[in-house]
């Protein structure tokens, strides 16, 4: 088996492994209402909102919760790579491997990315066919070129929360203020137009800002150019949270190597 080999089994086969080992959402109803049905009634809820005050149309605010819903899979997906390992007592065979870091967690992360992209598509076909919204053939290019930047930006930011498992007990608690500054910052709700220069700053530094911008883009006959720059600015946001992910990781495990302990504050 050459070294090439090894490390594509060490990524999917290992991540597959680890997700239907780890997934909490175990049940087809949990499933269904937990990233289906709830994601679905909250873009249902702000096109009301946004109908009562007259902010935007449906279609902006089907876009922006489209993409805000992989934060649920990923943010949440990503912290439970880490904390479920901790949680079911296999962190530390996992801390034990001598195989390669970025592989190990990069594969525990690719699930829910997939997971992500599943739900996106799913929030815009039936959040299209409820609110009678048209999507042209010529857009599933962008879609899908968006979809899978968002979902890896998303799951890349929670893979970094998930690293605080490693010395916190609690982390569903960083999770969830992360879900709620994604629905305040990403854009998704509030036109970036109308948001003062330091949240318009702090959402470009977060997941889903600049996917949320080229997918409107995209509907709007937006230049290739101009999608894809957005699309690069969200990749590198992706990176950058890579980059975390595996310093935060690596350091806390040196750190508890050194105080012989998973969980010493």
């Amino acid at each position: 088996m050459t070294a090439l080999t090894r490390a594509l089994r060490l990524t999917f086969h290992g991540g597959g492994l680890s997700y239907r080992a780890l997934f909490n959402w175990t049940t087809p109803p949990m499933f269904i209402g937990t990233l289906l049905v709830s994601p679905l009634f909250q873009i249902f809820f702000f096109v009301h909102v946004g109908r009562s005050l007259g902010v935007a149309d449906d279609r902006f605010y089907l876009l922006g919760n489209a993409v805000l819903a992989t934060s649920v899979p990923c943010v949440y997906g990503g912290i439970m790579a880490v904390a479920n390992e901790r949680r079911y007592g296999t962190l530390g065979a996992v801390l034990l491997s001598p195989r390669s870091r970025g592989l190990i967690w990069g594969g525990r992360v690719l699930p829910y990315v997939l997971n992500g992209f599943a739900v996106m598509a799913f929030m815009m076909l039936a959040g299209s066919l409820v609110l009678g919204l048209d999507l042209p053939a010529t857009t599933l290019l962008g879609l899908v070129q968006v979809f899978v930047v968002a979902s890896a930006s998303c799951a890349l930011f929670g893979l970094a929360l998930g690293a605080l498992a490693i010395r916190i007990r609690d982390v569903f608690v960083i999770s969830n203020a992360a879900f709620t500054l994604l629905i305040l910052f990403s854009g998704a709700n509030l036109p970036p137009a109308a948001m003062p220069g330091w949240m318009r700053a702090a959402g470009s530094v977060l997941p889903l800002y600049h996917a949320i911008a080229a997918l409107r883009g995209v509907f709007d006959g937006a230049s290739p150019g101009v999608l894809w720059s957005s699309l690069g600015r969200e990749a590198a946001v992706a990176l950058g949270y890579a980059v975390l992910a595996y310093g935060l990781l690596r350091f806390f495990e040196w750190r508890s190597r050194a105080n012989a302990a998973l969980d010493v504050m």
